[in-house]
């Protein structure tokens, strides 16, 4: 008997435009660069700051990299670990890697020499592009206990004319050579005009490995293929119906399966701009937007929710701005709400993971996320074509639950990778019969909606009761002066576990509530055994650089206090 995730109910919910299955071919991430560097040369690929980059020179210096790379040694299936800020020589890395077959580590410009060594060692990374500004500000001999056998050092300056005039982001960056380092700019100019030969990249081949944020455990080295970069790519072109009048603003950080696959894929799929500005800043951003007449982007809504507190989002014209999508963090109602009361956009719920490529479920253009009668939640979605997803329980992962039930969140479709990259254990664990179990949990309605509820690790028991720190959340998130919230559970000698929210109140409310006002609040909208019994006031939440809540760094902080 047909199951009710094997009839799809959410197609109902596709536009009509929207195809339910995309042809699977033989796409690739670097075919899709070079199919637009050939056809739309002189069209606009970078937006840096006030600056434009071509195809066409984005496509000449990355061959001249590319070159660079082979005479180094470098070659098909070695891996590049690249450490920029979104400037214009990530893509250039990127491309330049890909063209002779290598294989792209994208890593965090904030960390520092332990995780950088341990993103060396672990990929087996043949060479390091490092931005000198943070080469400077770190202990080198890190790499001496790494296969790392090249440094090559970019500055953010490098991506402006010759004499332009700073951006107030990069007003305080210096040009200085990094000793036993080689320069990218040099090698861009001894190299000019050459090509690499490139071996041919097949879908199954490796693009990336995109590191998991480490939210609940150690990072793992997500192989995303160049078919699975290609095919999202081609996700976003048709489910946000992207044409040559779009242009995508890269607020998201390019080193995140976010900024891979939602900016610079998307970006050379359609073969449009991508604006790039060194790292999000709320007034650039508002800026920029207006500069370049942006119409898309994908960011986590803590970008949104920093747009919409700064005073320039009143002054500035983000007309042009009509595709709005936030991923990666919880989405509450009344966030979406307020932002579209102030610029009339609506946010657009997007989910996925980086094992997924980016998206796995998106509210279509156009549509309006329903919100969970039970817990206020909006929905994350619908899967995108290709993409089959299904609710299992939580203990062994083998029982399809019915629709309204809470389980586990299992994807398949051309969208998820092969697995970790040398952790065989951990990748026969999450991929099972080619499904992907998420370890996130939720649900699905009647009508093919899904609702993500919480990470099975950050599950609470209290006296015996089961809380989804997601609910509690989504109660506080109701309280007008609250900013941010998170909620764990805190080691309890009567019930086992309590739960602890930590909260960080908007600008003006400071000092002006009370964490007694927050549980009594909490104490009138929800069951006796969910309401927190501990608040804790926070300037700001832990997060990850791509906005994702650290409830684990909560946690460890509790369990040393």
């Amino acid at each position: 008997m047909e199951s009710i995730y094997e009839k799809r109910p959410w197609l109902g919910h596709y536009p009509e435009w929207a195809p339910h299955e995309l042809p699977l071919s033989g796409d690739t991430a670097v075919g899709h660069f070079s199919e637009t560097a050939r056809l739309k040369s002189d069209s606009p690929a970078i937006y840096y700051f006030d600056h434009k980059v071509t195809y066409e020179e984005l496509d000449r210096d990355s061959d001249a990299l590319a070159a660079a790379f082979l005479a180094l040694g470098l070659g098909k299936g070695d891996r590049v670990v690249v450490d920029l800020q979104n400037i214009p020589q990530f893509p250039l890395v990127v491309y330049a890697a890909w063209k002779i077959g290598a294989v792209v580590v994208p890593v965090n410009p904030m960390y520092k020499e332990k995780e950088l060594g341990y993103f060396c060692r672990d990929s087996e990374a043949s060479a390091l592009v490092i931005q000198d500004d943070l080469a400077r500000g770190l202990d080198l001999s890190f790499l001496d206990g790494t296969p790392v056998r090249h440094l090559i050092t970019t500055s953010a300056l490098d991506g402006l004319p010759e004499g332009a005039e700073r951006p107030s982001l990069l007003r305080d960056l210096s040009k200085n050579p990094v000793p036993g380092a080689l320069e990218l700019g040099e090698l861009l100019d001894r190299f000019r005009g050459k090509r690499a030969p490139a071996p041919h990249a097949g879908p199954e081949d490796l693009a990336y490995l995109t590191y998991t944020s480490g939210t609940t455990g150690p990072p793992k080295g997500a192989m995303n293929t160049h078919g699975n970069i290609a095919f999202n790519a081609r996700v976003y072109e048709t489910m946000l119906r992207m044409d040559q009048s779009d242009v995508v603003l890269g607020v998201a950080p390019l080193f995140h399966v976010t900024g891979e696959v939602a900016h610079l894929a998307v970006a050379a799929r359609v073969g449009i701009p991508v604006i790039l500005f060194y790292r999000f800043d709320p007034a650039e951003t508002l800026r920029l937007v207006e500069r370049w007449k942006a119409t898309m982007t994908v960011a986590s809504i803590t970008v949104f929710l920093a747009l919409m507190n700064h005073p320039d989002i009143h002054t500035r014209d983000l007309s042009s701005l009509r595709k709005a999508y936030s991923g990666g963090a919880p989405v509450s109602e009344a966030t979406v709400k307020r932002f579209e009361e102030i610029t009339g956009l609506y946010i657009h719920n997007v989910y996925g993971m980086t094992e997924t490529n980016s998206p796995s479920h998106i509210v279509p253009l156009g549509e309006r996320a329903p919100v969970d009668p039970e817990s206020g939640a909006l929905s994350v979605g619908v899967p995108v074509p290709n993409c089959v997803v299904k609710i299992v329980d939580l203990e062994e992962g083998t029982r399809e639950l019915s629709p309204g039930e809470t389980g586990e969140i299992v994807d398949r479709g051309p969208m998820v990778v092969p697995g970790y990259w040398k952790k065989p254990r951990e990748t026969a664990h999450a991929i099972r019969d080619g499904w992907l179990y998420t370890g996130d949990v939720g649900k699905m309605d009647e009508e093919g909606w899904f609702y993500v509820v919480d990470r099975k690790k950050d599950l609470i028991v209290a006296s015996g009761f089961k809380v989804w720190p997601r609910d509690v959340e989504d109660v506080i998130y109701q309280h007008p002066a609250v900013r941010e919230t998170a909620v764990v559970g805190v080691p309890d000698p009567y019930r086992g576990e309590t739960v602890k929210a930590f909260v960080a109140l908007k600008e003006g409310f400071e000092g002006k509530v009370s964490p007694e006002e927050i549980i009594s609040f909490c104490k009138e909208r929800m069951a006796a055994y969910k309401y927190p019994r501990q608040v804790e006031m926070v300037p700001e939440i832990p997060k990850t650089l791509t906005g994702k809540f650290l409830r684990r760094t909560l946690r460890e902080k509790e369990k040393g206090a």
